[in-house]
């Protein structure tokens, strides 16, 4: 692997993309800690660092964590590429809805114009975001009675909606510079860049413990067996995938023949990646985060039963994942127009009819490889709240031994590795990991 690195930089395109992709994260975390004008930054983050201790967080706390922290302090990076992703959601949903969208995606300069509509709904989101952060800032009694904002008023939240949308829109900026003149996903680097700072906090916090011998080595080497096992599964449900066989008949054009040649399709086991588990913390923290905002018994109490380690709260969320899952799943991947395509081009499964029956047993195999996904995601989403109660740990540390920063990780680096390999291989290095001959015998 290492001398996998040290090939990277032998390459002068694949160098200069490495060196551009590391300043452009360079520009971005120093941008997280450019604070927005007229914001009590102290007490901020005494406010972000008291809901941090509570299991979970609140919705608020998430963003915190997609922003690298520049959340809690307000800075102009403030509320990260939340926007961008939830922009990028609602435009693949539409997608699936609406038929202009659906015809318009499938057009050659379509996506060019999807793409366009994202960036449009970036902007919209940032602004109604910014907005109402902006009010919520003002008010003392959501902050505990923290004077947060020195001098409120409409000039203070007109600037602040100027200051955090131009900031959303020169990270979104920031990640097509990456996609375009990089390696690997802008976006998704920008967001594990914002998740990776903030592991030495973590490291921090459990040096702490150490020291305060409130972790004994016992529970050390629980911790540290646990994490890789929690990153191999992680890699191992990611890259799993059911190869389905696919023949394409042969076709005489002219003089040539095309065709002929046997391949396969991967169905993958996680789908819809992460999206599923921010969907359901989106709306399991909705109450709670309501509920700090709006004095009412009724949503207090619907907050009180959706409390992270509540029973009822487990349940609840491990089903709207598992929901969401399937949903996504459905959204993204049509088995009637995989199946078309396929007859399209002259491909057909071995022993499976092409046309309808072979879109009917595309969804009779997603169906069935999507639950252990689902259940799978479930299981990692709860995990930081398990580990924190049983080992009596922060929140924030046990924060890695799953939930959605693992998973992003996970799937970035591996999707990272990947790109870095390919210019590798294409250039006739050796790739991250090494390839074993099968010899015969003489």
């Amino acid at each position: 692997m290492l001398k996998a690195l040290a090939n990277s930089f032998k390459i002068p395109d694949l160098k200069k993309r490495i060196l551009f992709t590391l300043a452009i994260i360079g520009v971005y975390r120093i941008g997280a800690y450019v604070p927005t004008p007229g914001i009590d930054g102290p007490k901020l983050a005494q406010f972000f660092d008291n809901i941090s201790k509570t299991q979970g967080g609140t919705l608020f706390g998430i963003m915190n964590m997609f922003s690298g922290g520049a959340m809690e302090q307000l800075t102009i990076f403030a509320l990260g590429i939340m926007p961008y992703i939830s922009a990028s959601i609602i435009l693949q949903l539409l997608c699936a809805v609406i038929p202009y969208l659906e015809k318009l995606a499938k057009e050659p300069d379509g996506r060019k114009k999807i793409v366009q509509y994202t960036r449009y709904g970036t902007i919209i989101l940032a602004m109604v975001q910014s907005f109402f952060i902006s009010f919520w800032l003002e008010d003392p009694q959501h902050f505990q009675g923290l004077q947060i904002v020195s001098h409120p008023g409409w000039s203070f939240r007109f600037f602040t909606m100027i200051t955090l949308t131009t900031g959303t829109s020169f990270i979104m900026w920031l990640g097509e510079q990456v996609t375009e003149r990089g390696i690997g996903n802008g976006i998704s680097l920008i967001i594990t860049a914002g998740i990776v700072s903030r592991i030495p906090t973590a490291i921090h916090q459990l040096y702490m413990l150490i020291i305060q011998r409130q972790i004994n080595s016992f529970t050390l080497i629980i911790m540290v067996v646990m994490m890789v096992g929690v990153i191999a599964a992680v890699i191992y449900i990611t890259q799993g995938q059911r190869r389905i066989p696919v023949q394409y008949a042969k076709r005489i054009i002219g003089r040539k023949v095309y065709g002929g040649q046997s391949t396969y399709l991967p169905l993958r086991v996680n789908q819809a990646g992460v999206i599923p588990i921010i969907f359901a913390q989106s709306i399991i923290l909705f109450p709670a985060t309501i509920a700090g905002v709006i004095p009412n018994e009724t949503i207090r109490s619907m907050a009180l039963w959706l409390t992270s380690g509540h029973v009822f709260y487990t349940i609840v969320y491990s089903g709207l994942i598992i929901l969401f899952a399937y949903f996504y799943t459905a959204i993204t991947f049509n088995p009637v127009d995989v199946a078309d395509n396929m007859k399209k081009y002259g491909g057909f499964i071995p022993g499976i009819r092409p046309g309808k029956p072979t879109a009917e047993y595309f969804d009779f195999i997603m169906t069935r490889i999507t639950l252990p996904g689902a259940i799978f995601l479930a299981v990692i989403a709860v995990m930081p709240d398990l580990v924190s109660a049983w080992l009596k740990i922060p929140y924030g540390v046990a924060s890695f031994f799953g939930g959605t920063g693992l998973l992003i990780i996970v799937g970035v680096m591996l999707d990272t590795m990947k790109q870095i390999e390919s210019h590798l291989l294409m250039r006739h290095y050796e790739g991250f990991m090494k390839k074993g001959r099968l010899r015969g015998r003489r």
